[in-house]
This record gives structure tokens, sequence and C-alpha cells, in this order.
């Protein structure tokens, strides 16, 4: 009887800590000169299989770069080797003062429609994924808080086809950065059920910077309005295109 009771008292434990910790998904579409309909970038960073020197991964605005060396919040823990064929490379983040976790999938750029579909599953509290970390287990995929899109929009050239659960009780927040996001997102993230908290109503460069931005303000309880701005603020700072035209191209919510 007293084994049992310690038992259901490490249970009771490890579920209190589980449910304060939260987690972001980061789902990377490696940009792809050859298997995606963008203009072309250079070589080094167009290489759809080379996460370490991609634009959206590696270079020095990609996810990876941006959030392990151009920030001090995000602290980098270890690279992952996915099981997922389609992901070249996984690496896990943890905040540096909140116990929140992000974990980045870094989609072969030829299989940008495999990253999209996982994406909306995720969105719709699908794909489920557990990860291993100092004897913790961390829940990613559609048992994250909020879940992102990075990369070129695919939904501009191929069809797809989402099997959604319909019995979704609360909306997961969802983030896309990619061109005209909002237009060609809409219909699926409503099938998903989730919550549009950042997507594009224009052209635009998925860089982490604007990622990282949103999340700030996602971390902290703001209002949509106030996490939008946020957004804005960083696109305008990094691409210099003016505020009016940053606050235009960003959206939230239907």
């Amino acid at each position: 009887m007293k084994n049992i009771s310690l038992l259901l008292l490490f249970i009771l434990i490890s579920l209190k800590i589980n449910a304060q910790t939260k987690t972001i998904h980061v789902f990377v579409a490696l940009c792809d000169n050859k298997y995606q309909g963008i203009v072309p970038v250079p070589k080094k960073l167009g290489n759809g299989k080379d996460a370490r020197n991609n634009l959206y991964y590696g270079a020095m605005y990609g996810v990876k770069s941006f959030l392990r060396y151009k920030t001090s919040v995000w602290v980098f823990q270890k690279n992952i080797q996915s099981a997922n064929k389609n992901i070249i490379e996984s690496v896990l983040f943890k905040h540096k003062t909140k116990d929140v976790y992000l974990l980045a999938d870094a989609y072969d750029g030829e299989q940008i429609k495999m990253g999209t579909i996982d994406f909306l599953k995720a969105a719709n509290h699908q794909n489920l994924k557990k990860i291993k970390h100092n004897s913790k287990i961390i829940n990613f995929g559609g048992e994250s808080d909020l879940v992102a899109y990075i990369g070129h929009n695919g939904l501009m050239d191929f069809d797809i086809s989402v099997k959604y659960n319909a019995t979704i009780k609360k909306k997961k927040d969802v983030i896309i950065l990619a061109c005209i996001s909002k237009k060609y997102f809409k219909e699926e993230i409503k099938k998903a059920n989730a919550n549009p908290l950042i997507w594009t109503t224009g052209l635009m460069a998925p860089e982490a910077y604007t990622l990282k931005a949103a999340i700030d303000g996602w971390l902290l309880n703001e209002p949509n309005s106030k996490i939008k701005e946020r957004a804005a603020q960083a696109y305008y700072r990094y691409q210099k295109c003016g505020i009016r035209g940053a606050r235009n191209l960003f959206a939230t919510g239907f």
C-alpha cells in the first residue's frame, strides 16, 4: 500500500510539472530554389537539403541561428535526431527565465507539403510528439501550447487534404509566417479549429525576428493587437520597409 501511495504521489507531481511547462513547436520548411515556387535566392541559402546554411533555419536570421546567437532569452539545449524522414534536423531551446521549451523542426524543402500537413495537424491537436530531455518528457506537436509555420507558402502551389478532428474544445494558438498566409491558410485553420495569432496579408520574408517578437508578447499574455504590433515593429526594424507597411502586413484573427 505504501508503494502504491508513493507511485500515485509521483504521478501527481509529474502531471503538475507538465501542466506548468509550456511548449512551442515551430515547423520550418527549408527554403528551396528547386522544389518551391519562390524567387530564387543564392544557391547556398536555397538548398532545401542543407539545414546548416538555409535561409529560414541556419542562416543569420533563420530560426536556429537567430534564437541561438541573436537573442539572450532562448538557450540552446541540443540537436535531436528525428524519426520523421522528412525532417533533416530538430533543435530544442529553453527560455532563459521561464519554464518554456521551443522545438524547431527543419523540413527538407522538397517535402514542404508534408511539413505543411504536419503543422496543420498539430494545430488541430494531432501529430503528437514527445521529447525526452534531462529525464523530463516534454510534449510537442498537437500537445504544444503554440505552433508556428515558417517558410514558403506552399498552398500557393499545391492542394492538400487533411482529416481534422471536429471535437476540439480549446483552440490552439498558431503563427504562420509565409507570404499571404491569411488568404491561403484561412479555410484550413478554420477546419483545424485553431486561433490565428499572427499571419500575413502580403509578401514577406519569413525570418525569425518576427517569430521571436510575437512569442515574446504571447508569453506575457498580451492581447492579440499588441502581439501584432510587436511583430510589425520587429519586421520594420530589420526590413526597413516603413512602419505603416509592416503594420498592414500582419493580421490577427479571422
